[in-house]
Order: C-alpha cells, then structure tokens, then sequence
C-alpha cells in the first residue's frame, strides 16, 4: 500500500478496499493528535479548575478509565468492519441505523465551526510568536483585544480552513503522519518542560497544584460529573465518528484493543500535563482560571515571558499546538467529506468544498459571538424554564452535552443489539486472534457507559443537579 492517511483515501468507492496506515505508530500518533489537539490544552485545564481541581481530575481519570476504551473499540471496530463512511459504517451492519451516522456528521459539523475559531487564535499566536514576540504589557488585554476583533479573527480561522482544505483537495496530506510522529512528543515535552519551571519560581504554583491534585470531596455534584465526562468525550473524540472514520483505513492484522488503550492513555496525558501547567502557573501569575477560553492563552504567552529562550519556546509550543489542531481538523473534515462524497455521489473537490463552505459560516457567527454578537443569545430549554446562552457556549453545550452523549448512548445500544456481542467480537478479536471480549467490556457497553450518558442528558436540561 502506498503511504497514505485516511484523507486522500475517500475517493475509493464504497465497496473498494480502502488503503491502510503506514505504521502503527503512525496511526496511533495521528489518533492521539485527532483526540487530543484542543480539547486538553486548550479546553481541559479551564474546565478542571471550575470543577474543583482535584475531584474533577479523579472523576475524569475513572472515566476515562472505565469508558474511553471500550468506546474507541467500538466505534473503530465499525469503521474497520465497514470500510466506508460514517453513515454507511452503520448501515452495512442495519440499514435502519444509518441515522447514527448523520448525527455524528452533525456533531462534528457543529464542533468545527467553533474549533477552527480557536484553531486560528493559535495559528495567530505562533505567527506573533515568530514576528516578534510582543503581546504587550498585559496579555489578557491582548487576546481581549483579538478575539473581538470583527475581522481578524475571522480571517484566521479562514487561513486555516483554507490551508486544510487544499491539502485534503490534492491528497497530500500523508504528510500529517510524518510531522505528526515530530510534533506531537514535542508538545509533550514543552508542556513537561514548561510545568516543571512554573513550579520552581513562585509559591503560588504550589498552590495551584494542590488545588490540582489533591481531591477536595465536598465539591463532587452531577454537574462535576457530567462535565468530566463530556470532556472525556470531547478529547477522546468519542460519540462524533472520528474513530469510525480512522478504523475504516485500519489493517485486520491491527490489534484494535491495544491500539485504544494507547489512544487514551496519549489523551489522558495530555490533558493531566496540559493541567499540570495551566492551573499552577494561572495561580502564581494571578490569572483568573475562570476565564474559560482565553485561559491557555494567557498563561502561556506570561510563561513564555519569562523563561530564559521564552520566544524560541513559545513559538515551538504553538507551532506543535498548530499542528495538533491540523492533525485533529484532517480527522473532523474527514468525517462529514467523505460522507457528502460517498453517500450523496459528489466528487472530492465538491465535497471538501461544500463541507468548508458550511464550517466557515458557522465560524464567521461563532468568531463573531466574542466580539459584536457578545450580546446575542440563543433559548436552551431547562426544566425549569429557558435559559439563554452566547453564541459559543450554545454550540458548546448543544454539541458536547447533547450530540456526544447521544451518539455513544446509540453505539453502545448498537453494538449490543443490533449487531450483536458475537458479530462485534469476531471484528474486534479477528475471530479471537487478540483474546475474546471479556463480561465486564459488556456490562460496560450494556449498563455503565449508557448509564453515564443519561446523566449527562439529564444535566443538561436540568433534570438532575
């Protein structure tokens, strides 16, 4: 097979083999840049401080525990069965069940016309790294300053969208396996780096990595829990198809069931290091945590401020953040692409057209929704009554409380009942060349992960608290 990822594969027809990873580690690298990208360094460290540090971590670790793998097992056993789109994945299975796929193609949709905004505010941030360096005397006024820019801002977002769309129109992007075998250990490297001397200059690190750490139990409530576990769904990347997406370009002889245990635990890390530098070195530079999305910005550029060689630092860590945030954007075009390819019979260039041209808009209101929006708002339906919510933090909740849940609830429901433990073992095992599908796997697809999902339905609309 030639050396080729996933996004120069769609063109195969659908019931053409498709072409496979070139390495294992490869494939393994560029899952973990799918799962982590943003969703740990960006968003993680914000959302673990609000929940309490500590009690949020835990939670968050026993989730990703419990449910991350045998979610990506799942999910990539369907795609490797299939061979095809989302939506096809699930049909070939039951042709009823299609639908699971559109949900998933609407999930990611959604997600990326709010993460190729932030995509762009990193793309911006490591080109200002290799300009100059400057983001003046105060960088929360700065990143103020940018994100409610009506122009700037969009026009970030386009420069990336544009750049991933015309790698993904001429099929060169095998290059992402490559760079991303680089980019994705150095990210580690910086955040291990960059922790380990916020700890070393001021005492109010300290504190912030015990608040980091060490649980505090009293501040454990449903909303806790369904915030970690969104956010496992959200960096794993599980419940929006990605998995179903990358399994269909994986090899029978791949050991599915080692290859998602090392996926999550690559997220895992990533988000426990992302936290490691965030929240300590938020505490010793007097950021306000709870600032939410500007949050691994601010902290970063005043890290990066001073540390001896800081501008060299900075624009390595957001050059690898950038290719993080590409690498992941190759998965999340894939996803609905090859679905408008496949299943409404549209060429490449069309599909990847029309697929762009909807996330723009949608990043066009979302970029907007900082800035001259700020003040619109969007009804949620709440039990009791309506509550309104901006621009981004509407798709934010509607995609990762809503569309998330939902899409693993139905997999699991799936994978039980309608393709049946037996059908799903022989694909998952190759007919029990890497061991067999143990009872708790089960009872984890039957009750524990359902189970997680409806709290998180149910939180969201205010049912339980």
């Amino acid at each position: 097979m030639s050396e080729i990822t996933p996004s120069n594969t769609v063109s195969n027809s659908p019931g053409q083999a498709s072409a496979q990873w070139n390495s294992r580690f490869g494939y393994i690298m560029v899952a973990a840049g799918a799962a982590i990208g943003l969703g740990n360094i960006w968003k993680f460290p914000y959302l673990a401080y609000r929940g309490g540090g500590g009690i949020f971590l835990l939670v968050y670790i026993i989730i990703i525990a419990i449910m991350a793998h045998p979610m990506v097992e799942m999910e990539t056993a369907i795609g490797r069965h299939s061979k095809s789109d989302t939506v096809t994945a699930f049909e070939k299975i039951n042709k009823k069940w299609g639908f699971v796929g559109w949900i998933a193609n609407l999930c990611t949709m959604m997600i990326n016309m709010y993460y190729v905004v932030v995509g762009g505010w990193v793309l911006k941030y490591a080109v200002q790294y290799i300009i100059s360096g400057d983001f003046g005397t105060n960088s929360g006024d700065y990143f103020t300053k940018f994100t409610q820019s009506p122009v700037e801002p969009i026009v970030w977002s386009f420069i990336l969208l544009a750049f991933v769309s015309a790698l993904l129109v001429f099929g060169i992007t095998n290059i992402v396996e490559k760079v991303t075998k680089v980019m994705m250990p150095l990210l580690f490297v910086l955040l291990i780096v960059c922790g380990i001397w916020a700890l070393t200059v001021d005492e109010g690190a300290k504190e912030g990595l015990k608040y980091y750490l060490l649980p505090d139990f009293s501040k454990f409530n449903i909303k806790v829990f369904a915030d970690a576990a969104t956010q496992v769904l959200f960096s794993v990347g599980i419940g929006w198809g990605i998995f179903t997406t990358l399994g269909a370009n994986i090899s029978d002889k791949s050991n599915l069931k080692s290859d998602a245990i090392w996926v999550s635990v690559c997220d895992t890390l990533a988000a426990i290091l992302a936290g490691f530098v965030i929240i300590p070195s938020a505490f010793a530079g007097g950021v306000d945590v709870q600032k939410g999305p500007g949050l691994v910005f601010e902290v970063m550029t005043g890290i990066f401020s001073k540390l001896p060689g800081g501008r060299f630092i900075g624009i390595l860590f957001f050059l690898a953040l950038a290719f993080a945030v590409i690498s992941s954007l190759f998965s999340f075009f894939e996803i609905p692409m090859r679905t408008v390819e496949q299943k409404l019979k549209m060429g490449r260039k069309k599909a990847v057209l029309i697929v762009a041209a909807i996330i723009f808009i949608g990043n066009i209101f979302v970029s907007l929704g900082f800035g001259a929006l700020k003040n619109i708002s969007i009804p949620w339906p709440y039990v009791t009554g309506v509550e309104f919510y901006g621009l981004y933090d509407w798709f934010d909740c509607f995609t990762g409380y809503v569309l998330l849940p939902a899409g693993c609830l139905l997999t699991c429901i799936f994978v039980a009942k309608v393709w049946g433990f037996k059908g799903y073992e022989k694909e998952l095992t190759q007919d029990g060349r890497d061991g067999k599908l143990s009872s708790f796997s089960k009872i984890l697809t039957m009750v524990v992960v359902p189970i997680f999902m409806i709290i998180i339905l149910l939180n969201v609309f205010g049912f339980i608290k």
